[in-house]
């Protein structure tokens, strides 16, 4: 009797300590934004995949915009619970570097097919795209292929656009037209102002506007089309190639200092430049992947024109120059 009870002392006490050893595997805090978390975004599917190999949990905390993931991380500071930042872009990877507030990722990141070569030490891309006006080739015949023809066109013409204050692709729009345009920035802005419909707080506002038919054209990417193709086999959204180039946006992902699970953090990131973790990229959020998959993207990427010419700005001038560039874009559209 002594002996069972005994026994049935150690499983019972067995079968209490198995919950709490389960709660002991580490939870991975990772701040993105709204869109990637979201259901339909690549965020559950990279989280049940780096689960099922990490021993730890995924735990995405949502903003409403990469560049809010940012400043929250810059209140929050040292005492951030968050571990990761995913979804920031090169548009304010230079502003996320000049906070000292990231480690460095450590990883070989050569192989990976991106426009340019990848020599970035804190951050790791993990999709692209270049920013573009999309239309409806139902509604409108013969998109622009210029700013400066976009501007000719009869001002009920009517295009939407995000806040480069709150939006990383309203920002990419005031970096294209700067890298475009360099002085003559100003002179292209107060040149849209007929144009633009409206100033939309975040670029889902501005699509739905131009779904809706009340923009004619809407600012967001060369990949957009994919999407309507692939979910609604619809092949009338086109992304407008305008002759001057185009500006690329690269989405980041980067380790924050102060984590408390810093190699845990960094297995996430090369899982997520992996080629299992870019699988769920495209067509989750309709984007370029930043590795060759090969047959296992859709084949409706392979259907997206490319721009002839990629326009860049280097992290210091977008560093030393954005808050000018914003505040000549705002002087000129109001």
């Amino acid at each position: 009797m002594v002996k069972f009870t005994r026994l049935a002392l150690a499983v019972l006490t067995g079968l209490l300590a198995a919950p709490a050893i389960a709660q002991e595997a580490p939870v991975l805090t990772i701040y993105t934004y709204d869109g990637f978390a979201a259901e339909w975004g690549p965020g559950p599917g990279l989280k049940a995949g780096f689960e099922a190999t990490c021993g730890c949990t995924v735990n995405w905390v949502a903003a409403d915009s990469s560049i809010g993931t940012l400043r929250r991380v810059q209140l929050e500071g040292d005492t951030t619970p968050a571990d990761l930042i995913v979804g920031l872009d090169t548009s304010i990877a230079g502003e996320a570097r000049a906070t000292g507030l990231f480690a460095d990722h450590g990883l070989d990141l050569s192989g990976l097919a991106l426009p340019d070569a990848w020599t970035d030490k804190q951050f790791v891309p993990f999709d692209y795209a270049h920013f573009a006006f999309v239309y409806d080739s139902d509604t409108v015949k013969t998109p622009p292929k210029s700013f400066e023809e976009l501007i000719a066109l009869p001002d009920s013409f009517k295009i939407a656009i995000q806040d480069p204050r709150s939006a990383t692709p309203g920002l990419g729009l005031v970096l294209w037209v700067k890298a475009a345009y360099g002085d003559r920035a100003a002179e292209i802005w107060k040149g849209l102002k007929p144009h633009i419909l409206t100033v939309t707080r975040e670029w889902s506002e501005s699509y739905d506007l131009f779904l809706k038919g009340e923009a004619d054209m809407a600012l967001s990417y060369t990949t957009s089309p994919a999407y309507h193709i692939v979910s609604e086999h619809d092949d009338t959204i086109h992304a407008a190639l305008f002759d001057e180039g185009h500006y690329a946006q690269i989405e980041v992902a980067g380790v924050l200092k102060s984590s408390k699970h810093q190699e845990l953090a960094k297995q996430f990131l090369a899982y997520l430049s992996s080629t299992a973790g870019q699988k769920i990229i495209p067509d989750t959020n309709w984007m370029f992947p930043v590795v060759d998959l090969g047959a296992d993207l859709d084949p409706a990427f392979a259907s997206m024109p490319q721009p002839s010419k990629t326009l860049h700005l280097s992290d210091e001038e977008i560093a030393a120059h954005s808050k000018e560039w914003i505040d000549e874009m705002l002087k000129a559209i109001q």
